[in-house]
């Protein structure tokens, strides 16, 4: 018998680090899917650097291209606290791209007022931000998980609030993931007079604009091999102007998105990437002209969204 539980012994304990191996593996901060966030995070004193590319594309007509980039640094403070600082910076190229067929700048560059007839080329640093992570229920160990993101930006004439809860229900061993997202993000920027503009409207003369933007989101992550996941994101957005989100008449812009994403993750490096497209569903509820063919065409909502996620682990 002695000698049976010696043979025994090394098998056991070998399962019992491939275990801990895979659980290390699923519950890193592994981003599944390329928009929506899950309830995974880092390791105590676990360290990532990620690079984030997006690309916004399409509007009302003409030209119309933005691309994001987001460098981060994440730290696991603990096993159920993540911290992250980053730097975010842009690049548009506009040309008539607006529904009534002037050029329009993107909602990042809304300090900006070129000749609506004009070829707009530019590049800007937008702001940095510190972001929180707080799971206070993992879905290895609870029915459902969920965590709280907390996410400060600032930036030349901006700032942004971004609280965000998230959940998470595993299946099939960890193997298919589903996610919810709920975000409330205030904005305020500082704008100075368009020269462009009506002398009598509030848009002539430096003005603060406020608004907030609230998001819904849901999304699947299936896992085919160790390496490899595919999935599908949804998500409305919705902005309504200033702060009161129950009052309608302040109610903005309203579309859908979704899209496809791959992933591919090994011991210290992920890469996912993911289409948007929205749907023709749209609407404004301020200004009806920026629906075009069902497409919402306003300064922060564009047809196409891809982005690319880069990252790796220490």
């Amino acid at each position: 018998m002695r000698r049976i539980l010696k043979g025994k012994l090394p098998a056991s304990l070998l399962a019992v680090a491939a275990t801990f191996g895979i659980a290390t593996q699923v519950h890193a901060d592994e981003p599944l899917l390329g928009f929506l966030y899950t309830t995974d995070l880092l390791p105590q004193h676990g360290q990532e650097v990620e690079q984030w590319v997006t690309w916004r594309h399409r509007k009302a007509g003409g030209r119309f291209d933005l691309l994001e980039g987001q460098t981060e640094y994440s730290y696991g403070a603990t096993d159920s606290l993540q911290l992250s600082g980053y730097l975010i910076y842009d690049w548009t190229q506009a040309y008539h791209n607006g529904p009534d067929g002037t050029t329009t700048p993107p909602e990042p560059y809304s300090a900006y007022f070129p000749n609506p007839d004009s070829h707009f080329n530019s590049t800007k640093f937008i702001g940095a931000a510190f972001e929180a992570i707080w799971r206070v229920r993992s879905p290895y160990t609870d029915p459902v998980g969920i965590a709280f993101l907390f996410e400060p930006e600032i930036g030349p004439r901006f700032q942004e609030l971004q609280v965000r809860a998230i959940f998470q229900k595993n299946f099939l061993d960890d193997r298919l993931v589903l996610v919810g997202n709920a975000t409330w993000a205030p904005e305020v920027r500082e704008l100075p007079g368009n020269p462009y503009a009506d002398p009598d409207s509030v848009d002539f003369r430096r003005n603060t604009n406020i608004e907030t933007d609230v998001n819904f989101g849901i999304g699947a992550s299936y896992r085919f091999t160790s390496n490899w996941a595919v999935g599908w994101e949804v998500q409305n957005e919705r902005e309504i102007n200033q702060w009161n989100l129950f009052d309608h008449s302040q109610w903005m812009g309203n579309a859908v998105y979704t899209g496809p994403t791959i992933h591919y993750a090994n011991q210290h490096f992920f890469a996912t990437l993911t289409w948007w497209q929205q749907l023709p569903i749209a609407h404004n509820y301020m200004d009806p002209s920026m629906i075009v063919k069902g497409y919402d065409t306003d300064v922060d909502f564009e047809h196409t969204r891809v982005r690319l996620k880069v990252g790796y682990y220490f």
